[in-house]
């Protein structure tokens, strides 16, 4: 039986995610699958990848053949670095202890540029949200400008209306004496 590892489409219209399923290659795309190894969701940012690593290698080891995209996320798991690395073992080319000193500093090397990546997406969204603050105490200042403008034309007309009725009380007075 021809096996193939897959995306098996969930969720809504326009927001979906995929369970990664090992299926017989005959099999519809959303239909019976042997064993789901894990799921993928490319709405966060980065894409979550949820995955069972060892029955995944198994699979694989098996000859279970990926698809494009199943193929990526194997890849950046480090499915298909392991899967090499255990051929080398078994040509001799390496020991055991030194793939998984390979595959331990790989992994390093992977979890520190997504942490870089995690950590730019972190400042970038501080640093809007700072210009957004910026902005709008810049836009509350000129707002607090515009109505003391018009407060002090406001008290400005009403010193002047008070003085015009101050000047024609003091020609009445000085009339009625």
């Amino acid at each position: 039986m021809a096996t193939k590892i897959r995306l098996q489409r969930f969720g809504r219209k326009s927001y979906a995610y995929y369970h990664i399923v090992v299926a017989d290659v005959r099999a519809p795309r959303d239909g019976r699958f042997i064993e789901r190894i894990g799921s993928y969701n490319p709405n966060t940012n980065p894409a979550t990848v949820n995955l069972d690593f060892e029955a995944a290698l198994k699979w694989v080891n098996c000859g279970a053949q990926p698809t494009d995209t199943v193929r990526n996320i194997l890849s950046s798991e480090g499915v298909m670095l392991m899967k090499h690395l255990q051929g080398g073992v078994k040509k001799g080319a390496f020991t055991e202890e030194v793939a998984k000193q390979k595959f331990e500093a790989w992994k390093a090397g992977k979890d520190k540029a997504n942490d870089q990546v995690v950590a730019k997406l972190a400042a970038s969204k501080e640093a809007s949200a700072k210009e957004r603050l910026e902005a709008e105490k810049a836009a509350n200042k000129a707002k607090a400008a515009q109505i003391a403008a018009k407060k002090a034309e406001l008290l400005a007309a009403q010193e002047a209306a008070a003085a015009e009725a101050a000047a024609e009380e003091a020609p009445a007075e000085a009339a009625a004496e």
